[in-house]
C-alpha cells in the first residue's frame, strides 16, 4: 500500500472505529464488575483526555518508564499502566526496574503451565484459569497479565512450548477464549502473545520466518484471531522475530493490515521487551506501546532514548511524522486504561493465593495431566503397596521458579514426592533415590543407577519421576535448561543419561510407573515397550504433587489428552522431517507448512509414539449411534458416548472434517470440535457438536481467501485423531 492511502485510512478511521462491523458495535454496553459504558462512550471519554495533552505527555505515554510500566499523565489523573508476567502466575520481579515489590504479599498461585491447560480440552477451565490470574493481578496492582501465550508448537525442541497450548489452531483458539475472558472479567487486560510466529527461541531476535500464506492464515494465526475478535482481548504483544523481512512487532502486513483493519482491534499492541528497531517504522507500522529496559543502562536506564521516545517529539516539531499517528496509539491506550478502571481506580481489589484458586490449580492438574500407557498397573491401591521407591530428581524439585518470565514465586509448591508422602501417609513405606543430578555435564553414573536398582527391587512399585526441567535465571538457561526462555533444547532426549537409568530400574521391577515433566515429547525409544506405565505431567503447578499422587493411586480418574503429537525420534517431527529448523543464514523456510503435527503424521501416514488427543482412563467408553445434519454451509453432528467400565470418568470426544476431493491439497483430518463429557459408569449421554461453515473451509491461496468447496465430507468421530470409530459423510 502506498504511504498516501495508507494515511489516508488512517485519517478516515476515525478515534476508534477501524471497521463496518465495530461501527455497528458501538452502542453495545461494556460491563464491568457493575460499570457500563458504551464503547463510543469510552472513545469520548479518551479524545477528551486526549485533547487536553501535550505532544510530550502523549509520546510519554506510548514508552515504557520502568521496566514494566508505561507513562502516565499525572496533572489529569492518569496514572502510569503496569504490566506483570506471566502466562501461569503473578510474577515477583515486577518492580520498577527489575527488583521486587516492595511492602507487597509477593507469594501467589502457581497455577500449571499452559499446555497442562490445553491437555484439560476444558474450555471451562480455562476461564477459571484466567479468572485466577486476573484476580491475583488485581490484588497486586497490576493493570495488564502478559499472557497467555499461544504460539503454535512446530518443533518439540521450542525450549518456550510448555508456556503454549497446542500443535493445533483450533484447541489453541477454543482454550484462549476462554482465558482471556477470565483474566479481563475481573477488570485487568490479557496480553496475548507472541503475535507471530515466535516458535522457536534459539535467535529468536534475529530469526526471519518465511511461510506461506495459506499456513500464517490456517496454522498460525487462528488462535490470535479467536483470541481478539472472540474473546476481546484489550493488548496483544509482538514477537521477537522478523516475519518475511520485516520486524513482527513493526510488521505492517500482520499489524495495520490484518490485527487491526481486518480483525477491528480496538486494543493496544505492544513491543515485547526490545523488540523495536526502527522508530519510523513502529509508529507506521501499528506498535502502540514501546516496552523493555536497557540493562547495560541499569539501575538509571534513560527513557527518553527509546526508539517511541524523544526522537518522536523531534520528527512531529520537525513535520516528518504526523501527529494523529500518535494521537490514535494514546487513544487505544486510553481506551484500555478506561475500560479497565484504571484511571478511576474504581476497580475491584482481587484475591492473592486464596484457597479457592488454589483448588483451581489443581483441579487444571488433575485434568491437564496425561495417561499415556497403562497394562494393568494403575491405579494402585493403598492395600496392596507397602513399600515404594519413589525414583528420579524431579520427584523432589521445585520447578515454579523456572523458565524465564513465566517463573512465579509459589506460596507453596507440592512436589511429586510430598504429594505421595501426604497421600499414603503411613499404610507405606517409601524409599526416594534422586539417581541422577541436575547439572551441566551430569549423568546418572554406574553408582547412582545402582543405587535406584536396589531401591527398585526392594519395593512392590517404583514411581519414577522424570524427563525434563526448567531453568532458574538468565546466567544459566543456556547451560541447563530444557524448557525456558530464550533457548531451545539441543535434542529430544531425556537430560543426563535418564534412558539408562529408566531401562535398569524398569528390568529391576517391572511395576515401573514412570512419570515425565516437561512442555512436550521425549524421545522414548529406548524404554517405552519394556515400561508398563507413563504419565505425562507437564509441569502441573503448586498443587501438581497433590494431583499426581491422587490419579496414581485412583483418587482421580485421569482424563488429560495430549495437545501435540509425541514422535518416537526428532527426525520424524515434520518440522525437521519437511521443514526447516532452527534455519539457515539468519532464515527459517516452513517448508512443513500446513502439514504441523497430527496433520503431517496423519496423511504421511507415520506412526506416532503417541497420538494427538490422545489419553487413557481408568475406565472405557463406547462411541455409537451418529447422525449428521445439513442446514445450508453448515452440520449438526450428534452421537452417545457410553461408560462401558466401573468407574466414574471422563472423555473428550473429538471430531475430525475430511473433505474428499478439494482443489488444492488438504490435510488428512483436521478438528473441528470437541467435548469433555462426565460419566458415570453405565451411563450414556447423547453429545451435540454444531459445525459452522468454517469447519469445512481452508484459505486458498492462490485465490487469497477461504473458501468452501461443495461435495462429499466425511466427519469422524473418537478419542484421538488416530482412535476414531464412527464416521458419516455429509454433502455439501
Amino acid at each position: 500500500m502506498k504511504r498516501s492511502k495508507f494515511i489516508a485510512h488512517i485519517v478516515l478511521a476515525g478515534s476508534m472505529a477501524f471497521s463496518a462491523p465495530l461501527l455497528a458495535q458501538q452502542k453495545m454496553p461494556v460491563k464491568i464488575h457493575g460499570r457500563a459504558d458504551s464503547e463510543s462512550s469510552l472513545e469520548a471519554q479518551a479524545e477528551s483526555l486526549l485533547r487536553q495533552m501535550t505532544l510530550k505527555e502523549k509520546v510519554n505515554m506510548i514508552h515504557a518508564t520502568s521496566s514494566f510500566t508505561s507513562g502516565g499523565v499525572p496533572r489529569l489523573g492518569i496514572p502510569e499502566w503496569t504490566m506483570s508476567d506471566g502466562p501461569h502466575g503473578v510474577r515477583l520481579e515486577h518492580g520498577r526496574d527489575w527488583n521486587p515489590d516492595a511492602n507487597v504479599a509477593d507469594s501467589g498461585t502457581a497455577l500449571p503451565v499452559g499446555v497442562c491447560l490445553a491437555a484439560t480440552w476444558n474450555p471451562q477451565l480455562g476461564y477459571a484459569f484466567g479468572s485466577v490470574l486476573g484476580s491475583e493481578a488485581a490484588a497486586r496492582g497490576k493493570d495488564v497479565i502478559l499472557g497467555p501465550g499461544i504460539n503454535i508448537i512446530r518443533t518439540p525442541l521450542n525450549g518456550r512450548n510448555f508456556e503454549y497450548a497446542s500443535e493445533d489452531p483450533f484447541l489453541v483458539s477454543r482454550m484462549v477464549v476462554g482465558y482471556v475472558k477470565g483474566v479481563q472479567d475481573q477488570g485487568i487486560s490479557a496480553c496475548v502473545k507472541h503475535y507471530a510466529l515466535n516458535n522457536q527461541e534459539y535467535q529468536r531476535t534475529t530469526i526471519d520466518v518465511h511461510l506461506s500464506e495459506r499456513a500464517l492464515r490456517e496454522i498460525y494465526l487462528p488462535g490470535f484471531r479467536a483470541a481478539i475478535m472472540e474473546g476481546k482481548a484489550n493488548t496483544i504483544m509482538g514477537s521477537y522475530n522478523k516475519v518475511r523481512g520485516q520486524w513482527a512487532t513493526e510488521n505492517r502486513y500482520l499489524v495495520n493490515d490484518i490485527l487491526k483493519k481486518e480483525w477491528g482491534f480496538k486494543g493496544v499492541h505492544m513491543s515485547d521487551w526490545g523488540a523495536v528497531h526502527h522508530t519510523q517504522q513502529a509508529l507506521w507500522n501499528g506498535t502502540d506501546v514501546e516496552m523493555g529496559t536497557d540493562l547495560a543502562m541499569l539501575p538509571n536506564p534513560d527513557y527518553g532514548k527509546f526508539f517511541m521516545a524523544d526522537t518522536v517529539i523531534s520528527l512531529v516539531q520537525s513535520g516528518r511524522m504526523p501527529e494523529y499517528i500518535i494521537d490514535d496509539k494514546v487513544r487505544r491506550i486510553l481506551y484500555v486504561m478506561l475500560k479497565t478502571n484504571v484511571i478511576d481506580g474504581k476497580r475491584k481489589k482481587g484475591v492473592y493465593n486464596s484457597k479457592a484458586h488454589q483448588e483451581t490449580a489443581r483441579r487444571v492438574a488433575e485434568e491437564g495431566i496425561v495417561l499415556l500407557k497403562n497394562n494393568n498397573v494403575l491405579p494402585l491401591q493403598k492395600s496392596a503397596v507397602r513399600r515404594i521407591a519413589v525414583i528420579g530428581a524431579n520427584a523432589d524439585r521445585k520447578q515454579a521458579m523456572g523458565g524465564g518470565s513465566s517463573q512465579v514465586k509459589a506460596f507453596y509448591e507440592i512436589t511429586p514426592l510430598q504429594g505421595l508422602r501426604n497421600l499414603v501417609g503411613n499404610a507405606a513405606a517409601i524409599t526416594y533415590v534422586p539417581g541422577y543430578t541436575v547439572a551441566r555435564g551430569a549423568n546418572a553414573d554406574a553408582a547412582s543407577i545402582q543405587q535406584a536398582v536396589d531401591a527398585a527391587k526392594a519395593a512392590d512399585v517404583v514411581i519414577y519421576v522424570g524427563g525434563s526441567f526448567h531453568g532458574y535465571q538468565h546466567t544459566v538457561w543456556a547451560d541447563n535448561a530444557y524448557d525456558a526462555e530464550d533457548v531451545d533444547k539441543p535434542d529430544m532426549n531425556l537430560p543426563f543419561n535418564q534412558d539408562a537409568l529408566i531401562a535398569a530400574v524398569a528390568q529391576a521391577n517391572p511395576r515401573t510407573v514412570v512419570v515425565l515433566l516437561g512442555g512436550g515429547a521425549l524421545d522414548m525409544t529406548r524404554w517405552v515397550d519394556n515400561t508398563p506405565a507413563i504419565v505425562q505431567a507437564w509441569y502441573p503447578g503448586m498443587e501438581g504433587g497433590t494431583a499426581l499422587a491422587r490419579i496414581l493411586f485412583g483418587e482421580v480418574n485421569p482424563s488429560g489428552k495430549l495437545p501435540m503429537t509425541f514422535p518416537k525420534t526428532l527426525e520424524e517431527a515434520p518440522a525437521h522431517k519437511l521443514g526447516e529448523y532452527p534455519g539457515k543464514d539468519g532464515i527459517v523456510n516452513y517448508n512443513d507448512d500446513i502439514y504441523v503435527g497430527y496433520r503431517y503424521f496423519d496423511t504421511w501416514k507415520v506412526a506416532p509414539q503417541f497420538a494427538f488427543g490422545h489419553g487413557l482412563s481408568y475406565t472405557s467408553f463406547r462411541y455409537s449411534n451418529i447422525k449428521a445434519a445439513v442446514k445450508g454451509k453448515s452440520a449438526t453432528v450428534t452421537f452417545t458416548i457410553s461408560n462401558t467400565g466401573k468407574v466414574a470418568g471422563a472423555e473428550v470426544a473429538q471430531l475430525y472434517v475430511h473433505q474428499q476431493k478439494a482443489a488444492l491439497p488438504r490435510p488428512e483430518r483436521e478438528l473441528k470440535g470437541f467435548q469433555k463429557v462426565w460419566l458415570q459408569p453405565g451411563e450414556s449421554k447423547t453429545v451435540t457438536i454444531k459445525l459452522g461453515e468454517d469447519a469445512f473451509q481452508y484459505y486458498n491461496d492462490v485465490l487469497s481467501k477461504w473458501v468452501l468447496e461443495g461435495g462429499a465430507y466425511d466427519v469422524l468421530v473418537g478419542g484421538s485423531s488416530r482412535s476414531l470409530p464412527l464416521s458419516t459423510r455429509i454433502n455439501l
